[in-house]
């Protein structure tokens, strides 16, 4: 069994009981952005949190001593991705990447946007012109250091 059998196998259950990453999280004790990040194979569970989620989907001890492994992170199959969505966020990079890079430099100095220390809040946003998503992502500094 692999790191990826156990994601279909959860996914596969997610659907067939109809439950939402909110709910799922509820019951792991995190938000629904790092569980969800998590059962699709991209952060390390704890033994506690494993277990909420093999009793969960009743899920043999291998997969959730699976759910227990440091994955090898990132988990798009092309350099460019090929999804529409995921492409959006590409192209927000694509064509805001140095903005951000810019006004992160201007305002910190030179460094970057942690990815390990950090956080994510996905919303709805009610719009009478078509409803918005708000992603809000917050990430500790670390400056680039002389030696």
């Amino acid at each position: 069994m692999k790191r990826h059998d156990v994601t279909e196998m959860i996914v596969e259950k997610k659907i067939a009981r109809q439950l939402k990453w909110s709910d799922i999280a509820a019951e792991v004790g995190q938000s629904k952005e790092w569980t969800t990040a998590a059962l699709l194979g991209q952060m390390t569970l704890t033994a506690e949190q494993a277990a909420r989620v093999g009793a969960l989907f009743e899920l043999p001890p291998e997969a959730v001593a699976l759910l227990q492994v440091v994955p090898y992170k990132g988990s798009l199959p092309t350099a460019v991705p090929t999804d529409p969505l995921i492409y959006r966020f590409y192209e927000l990079v694509s064509v805001y990447g140095t903005t951000f890079k810019e006004l992160i430099h201007e305002e910190f100095g030179d460094g970057i946007m942690s990815a390990i220390d950090f956080k994510m809040d996905l919303k709805r946003e009610a719009n009478p012109m078509g409803d918005r998503v708000s992603i809000t992502m917050s990430g500790k500094f670390l400056p680039y250091k002389m030696y």
